[in-house]
């Protein structure tokens, strides 16, 4: 449903290369990271992270893959960075004024939106329904769908940041959108993708210098970190891995990009807006 970083891109105020290829219209536009998650038989659809582009993220849930009478069945949220929850506005007053959307938070993201304006009113007028998740407690949509989510190290100034395992009758996923180095994990990223068919996981970064600020400050695992981790997998669990929630300066952001080429060519994946997975 999107692959860029919380900003989008093309990122404001850019006059880089990177983003001076979108109005050029060399680039399309591209989506901010998140997944949709479809039940075609008991008729419900789902979302994981409200992004800046919930309103067209919504929109593409309900034309392209279930017109249910809700706008949405329910909401996932990561954490509390501007690219995962302020899509949640456009339910608010001002806008559609929704009615209990169920969404789904961890404790502190749940006091977070209780506790702070704008938020507080979308709980006030019932808008949203808030439902509270645990660290590695499933939780069952259905007969068929099971999401778990998972604590994962970041900056956490306003609340904790999850993951989310997601399993269906036949095959399961990860979502990790945002997440600190790997090696500071308590879990082992190369075991946890085994474990799973799908991981759409962190690409923030491509790899060292790639923007003019102290990177150590924003500690991403970059691609080439990534790429070197699991370098001695077999192929097919290499292919399970789907780089997702890419800067605008990430060179594998482009439609295409030799950097990009030669990460595929080892057998990884670009997720791309309009990517299908079944479970």
């Amino acid at each position: 449903m999107g692959i860029a970083q919380d900003a989008g891109f093309p990122q404001i105020d850019c006059n880089k290369t990177c983003c001076e290829a979108y109005y050029k219209g060399e680039e399309a536009k591209k989506l901010i990271s998140c997944l949709g998650l479809v039940d075609t038989e008991n008729k419900q659809k789902w979302i994981f992270d409200a992004t800046p582009d919930f309103t067209e993220q919504v929109k593409i849930l309900k034309s392209n893959h279930l017109d249910n009478s809700k706008v949405i069945d329910g909401v996932f949220l990561t954490h509390a960075h501007i690219g995962h929850y302020t899509g949640l506005m456009y339910l608010g007053f001002e806008a559609m004024g929704a009615k209990q959307i169920p969404l789904y938070a961890m404790p502190k993201m749940k006091t977070y939106l209780e506790t702070n304006g704008p938020w507080s009113q979308l709980v006030s007028l019932k808008n949203i329904e808030l439902i509270e998740i645990k660290n590695d407690s499933t939780l069952s949509l259905n007969k068929d769908l099971k999401v778990t989510p998972f604590l994962v190290p970041h900056r956490d100034e306003f609340s904790e940041t999850v993951g989310y395992k997601i399993e269906g009758n036949h095959k399961s996923a990860l979502f990790i959108p945002d997440i600190n180095k790997w090696k500071i994990w308590e879990k082992d990223i190369v075991e946890e993708v085994k474990k799973v068919d799908y991981a759409f996981i962190d690409a923030t970064f491509f790899k060292d210098g790639e923007i003019p600020r102290p990177m150590e400050d924003i500690p991403h695992p970059f691609i080439v970190e990534t790429v070197k981790r699991f370098e001695n997998e077999t192929p097919d669990t290499k292919s399970k891995i789907h780089f997702i929630h890419l800067n605008h300066t990430n060179p594998a952001l482009k439609d295409k990009h030799p950097l990009k080429d030669s990460i595929q060519n080892l057998g990884y994946h670009f997720a791309k807006e309009g990517d299908h997975f079944s479970l």
